[in-house]
């Protein structure tokens, strides 16, 4: 059921950041859906060649166009964007980040504005992002299932979110330095702050990951283990042991036990390789984890098994990142779309 609209609901309150990079299609459905439903809507751009920007003018969105000598990131677009809003509606209180690949469902952006406005606490509403191809191949269909997260109170929300502008400006929005896992560190910041993160049940946008190859969803992971490696290495310290427990489980089943099993397995005549036996009975806790949850069988029998696999891109992508600190090198988006 739709929450009524506030007075902190209005239009002129509430602004929406759109972000996207060559997403065609993807991005033409973005911005349909939130004409006439914000007084300001912002799309930024970071480095498309197809089309994206003429549509944005177009529809009547501010554009903002990233300069391509600094390394594009989600969450440099995302600032920009911000920046941008506050420069065309300085009163506005309330920001829609939507990803260019999402179409926001009709409703959402009065439920989530009426959420902030009834709790002067809450610093960030999100609510159920879907896949929109979800059988189109296994890999979206495991998109849709890592969407499937509990509701309520929440460490952290996903690239689709609405903020109250004070809580953004009040931790100094997105660090524009992650290439990936950029929302969680904003929302860490976000908590120390004693601001809340929700998640509601309440649709909220239709995601396309357009993802159909075993690639793709290797190179998803790739950054995924980036990600964790960056967030453990700056935050994992604090009392919050940011991510340690994630980098340890990567690094564990995807490098150190198929590592053993395979070095010690011409001195212990093949013994090691008993060690990968680890792998089927991990999947099997897994899945009867998934089951408890009551997820279907089909679907917990894929997360089961991607989830093991997944680990050994995750655990690479770790590598990746350590090996560009060591370099002194930067970090630059990993792309699965493309």
């Amino acid at each position: 059921m739709t929450a009524p609209a506030a007075p902190g609901a209005t239009p002129e309150r509430l602004g929406v950041v759109a972000i996207g990079r060559n997403e065609g299609e993807r991005l033409q459905r973005c911005l349909r859906s939130l004409v006439g439903r914000a007084a300001t809507i912002v799309y930024v751009d970071s480095g498309s060649d197809d089309g994206s920007v003429p549509f944005a003018h177009a529809i009547g969105a501010l554009v903002v166009a990233l300069d391509g000598s600094v390394p594009f990131t989600a969450a440099r677009a995302r600032n920009a964007g911000f920046e941008r809003l506050l420069q065309a509606a300085p009163d506005v209180e309330l920001v829609q980040f939507v990803d260019g690949d999402c179409e926001v469902v009709a409703g959402w952006l009065e439920r989530a504005a009426a959420e902030l406005h009834a709790d002067q606490g809450l610093g960030v509403v999100c609510g159920r992002r879907r896949e929109r191809n979800r059988e189109a191949s296994v890999y979206n269909r495991l998109c849709d299932m890592e969407w499937d997260t509990p509701i309520g109170r929440a460490e952290a929300c996903g690239g689709d979110a609405m903020m109250r502008v004070a809580a953004f400006q009040q931790v100094g929005g997105y660090d524009p330095s992650l290439i990936a896992g950029e929302e969680p560190d904003l929302c860490l910041r976000l908590r120390r702050r004693e601001w809340t993160i929700l998640r509601v049940d309440a649709e909220m946008t239709l995601h396309d990951a357009a993802m159909t190859r075993f690639g793709q969803w290797w190179k998803r992971n790739l950054r995924s283990g980036h990600a964790y490696a960056e967030g453990a290495a700056r935050h994992g310290h604090e009392r919050e042991r940011y991510w340690v427990r994630d980098v340890r489980s990567n690094w564990l089943w995807g490098v150190v036990l198929p590592g053993l099993a395979l070095i010690l397995a011409i001195p212990t005549l093949g013994i090691s390789l008993l060690l990968l036996g680890a792998f089927p009975a991990q999947a099997l806790r897994v899945y009867r984890a998934a089951r408890a949850r009551a997820v279907p069988a089909d679907d917990a029998r894929i997360e089961a098994a991607f989830c093991v696999l997944g680990k050994i891109p995750q655990a690479l992508g770790q590598g990746l990142y350590w090996w560009k600190r060591l370099r002194g090198q930067g970090g630059a988006l990993i792309e699965y779309k493309r």
